[in-house]
């Protein structure tokens, strides 16, 4: 796929009077270049962009169709990326890949709705200021009984913690539980303030999950797999999240054939986020005298 540095300076440089530029290509990411500058916003002037796929080959054959058929059974998670022409939004190997293959064939990646008596939480994945910082990432969840809703999703890079705050107000989140990884609690170096403080005195009622040790990242992924029958994600509001979970995937020794942990990289900051809201789950507590009572780190509530 062709880079934005290079896409910047190839149409400027070799075009000639009533020159033409062909792409062809298999969208894998919303950002690639060509694909954001032919389907994302208006078409550029003179410019046709056509979809076409294995429905309009002509010499499509019987041995073609049973390629695509094998891969619809054997690799459900890539045939949509492979045979439709959609984004690429599952990596082959990726951890969630079957999870989200198969939430997505129950209807689970769709619309979904907050709960108005039942508190909202925000699930943080801290990064930084300056343009090599990590993402921050922040994933809005609600528990309803032993459903988990991923109501909305927020990720920004180099931006101050001012900027995340807007966000939430601007999107009501006032009152939503701000849930922050152990580092929130670490204090600046020069200023001798942190996350934690910070969102406080914004008003923001917070909670720091303790240092889960070396074995964190496994701890997440376990515990994200076993819970992930009973999560919803509302499509509209986390797809950039649903895509990175998609991605998420083991750096590998190919050598050996052996995995050697999560890839840090674009797609790590909203899994861990993820990752942290299923470590921080807790399953209602059934009572005789009540429909349920959902237990949160030693926040109750009551269903009505």
């Amino acid at each position: 796929m062709l880079s934005q540095a290079s896409f910047d300076i190839l149409r400027p440089t070799i075009r000639a009077q009533n020159s033409e530029l062909w792409f062809s290509w298999n969208p894998r990411r919303r950002a690639d270049p060509v694909d954001a500058f032919f389907r994302q916003g208006a078409m550029p002037a003179n410019a046709v962009c056509v979809m076409a796929n294995w429905r309009d080959n002509q010499w499509f054959n019987k041995t073609m169709d049973a390629e695509r058929l094998e891969c619809l059974n054997n690799q459900p998670e890539q045939y949509d990326h492979i045979w439709e022409g959609d984004y690429q939004k599952i990596v082959a190997g990726a951890y969630y890949a079957a999870a989200l293959t198969a939430a997505k064939g129950s209807g689970r990646i769709s619309r979904c709705y907050a709960e108005p008596l039942l508190p909202l939480k925000a699930f943080w994945d801290i990064g930084g200021t300056g343009a090599k910082a990590d993402n921050t990432v922040i994933w809005i969840a609600q528990f309803v009984g032993r459903e988990i809703r991923m109501l909305d999703y927020y990720e920004a890079q180099g931006q101050p913690l001012a900027t995340h705050v807007q966000w939430l107000r601007r999107n009501k989140y006032e009152d939503a539980l701000m849930v922050l990884p152990h580092d929130g609690a670490a204090h600046d170096k020069v200023h001798a303030v942190s996350y934690e403080s910070e969102l406080q005195r914004a008003g923001f009622e917070t909670q720091v999950v303790p240092n889960q040790g070396r074995a964190a990242a496994a701890q997440r992924i376990e515990a994200a797999r076993r819970l992930f029958p009973r999560i919803w994600f509302n499509q509209v509001t986390t797809q950039p999240g649903i895509d990175a979970l998609g991605a998420y995937h083991a750096k590998r020794d190919e050598g050996r054939l052996v995995d050697l942990g999560p890839e840090h990289d674009w797609a790590s900051h909203a899994a861990d986020a993820f990752g942290m809201m299923c470590i921080m789950y807790e399953e209602p507590v059934s009572r005789p005298d009540r429909p349920y009572q959902h237990r949160f780190h030693k926040r109750s509530w009551q269903s009505l």
